[in-house]
């Protein structure tokens, strides 16, 4: 094959994927201490604290998503609120030049990923803020709660007797 000069026809190399972060902000976000002064003092035992993590992304264009990464986290003690905190931490992304079956999982495991340490910042602070030691969220799994997320989504077998 020859290009319009008479030489060989070069051909382009694909493009590489790539991932951009367009932006991120705070979607929504709560901090309640509702004992308040009463919850600040002295603790007779560590706090029971109870986390839940959920991603959810939805596309924005044939290229860029939104990513929602929702954190929401309560402490108590001896059956006393002593906080709640509730956080939606956005992102947009643009996926370029990645295959089809891929960006699924790209946007729900790499995006979070990105997102999460400044989410875990600003619940950190917030909880120092509202007098208590910092709650430094340990890192997540994302890819395991993705895996977790589609095996829930997939219809179970019928069970045979």
């Amino acid at each position: 094959m020859t290009n319009g000069n008479g030489g060989p026809a070069q051909s382009k190399p694909p493009a590489a994927a790539s991932l951009a972060v367009l932006g991120q902000y705070i979607k929504d976000f709560s901090f309640e201490n509702p004992s308040a002064p009463r919850s600040l003092t002295q603790l007779t035992k560590p706090p029971q604290i109870n986390l839940q993590i959920n991603v959810n992304a939805k596309p924005l264009s044939d290229t860029d998503y939104e990513v929602e990464l929702k954190v929401e986290g309560k402490a108590d003690n001896e059956g006393t609120l002593l906080f709640h905190v509730d956080l939606v931490y956005g992102g947009v992304f643009r996926v370029q030049n990645v295959p089809t079956e891929n960006i699924h999982p790209l946007v729900l495991i790499e995006c979070p990923r990105l997102l999460f340490p400044f989410a875990r910042q600003i619940i950190s602070d917030a909880v120092s803020a509202g007098g208590f030691p910092p709650l430094l969220l340990e890192p997540v799994d994302f890819a395991a709660l993705y895996r977790q997320r589609a095996a829930q989504a997939q219809p179970q077998a019928p069970q045979t007797a």
